[in-house]
């Protein structure tokens, strides 16, 4: 049992030092910024910027340009979210919302489609080595992130989903410490899942 301790520990200390600056700024960052969405904070938001901008470079470095183009609209959604929370608290007007069967049916539709046009698009014109992969995480977390600037609850449910997926693409790519992060980060979506459902029904009870 203390061998097996002490292995694990060495293959953290190693993965740590593998792991370059870049990618410890977007790991914490990104941390950071889910733990307090959960929490409806909005600080999430100017934190969300800085994961953002580092997770950008990191990807444009492993060829992974739909999760790079993906930042891009993060960061304008970061601003966006930023601004519609803050609008939300001054209207004081209920700031969680579900979708109805209809408007899941369209999620579900526009990420098939998505996903599709953006592996086709990453296979024939990059030289990207998991662009359907690539594409469907993209899409899901496009769609994910709209949802939760808008404070739909839904938004967790897929934020689980997608970070499942992104954990072995992560391997694959020898992206450790973020497969590391999104493994963490199931759980506080799930609770974050958890914690908003509970808000959404004592604002209407």
């Amino acid at each position: 049992m203390v061998v097996l301790k002490a292995s694990f520990f060495e293959f953290l200390l190693e993965q740590a030092h593998q792991t370059s600056l870049l990618e410890w700024v977007a790991v914490v960052a990104g941390f950071l910024c889910i733990y307090l969405a959960a929490k409806e904070s909005i600080w999430n938001w100017p934190i969300s910027i800085i994961s953002v901008v580092a997770y950008g470079f990191l990807f444009f470095r492993e060829a992974m340009y739909g999760d790079m183009t993906l930042q891009i609209y993060f960061l304008f959604t970061a601003f966006y979210g930023w601004y519609f929370w803050i609008r939300k608290k001054v209207e004081h007007s209920k700031p969680i919302s579900r979708l109805s069967p209809k408007h899941w049916l369209l999620v579900i539709i526009f990420i098939l489609a998505l996903s599709i046009l953006l592996g086709w698009f990453m296979d024939n014109y990059t030289n990207s080595t998991v662009p359907y992969a690539d594409g469907f995480c993209t899409s899901v977390s496009f769609v994910a992130q709209f949802l939760l600037t808008r404070k739909i609850l839904e938004n967790w449910l897929l934020w689980v989903f997608v970070n499942i997926c992104y954990v072995p693409l992560f391997i694959y790519k020898n992206l450790n410490l973020s497969a590391l992060l999104y493994i963490v980060l199931i759980a506080i979506a799930f609770k974050g899942y958890l914690d908003w459902k509970k808000t959404y029904r004592e604002q209407i009870s």
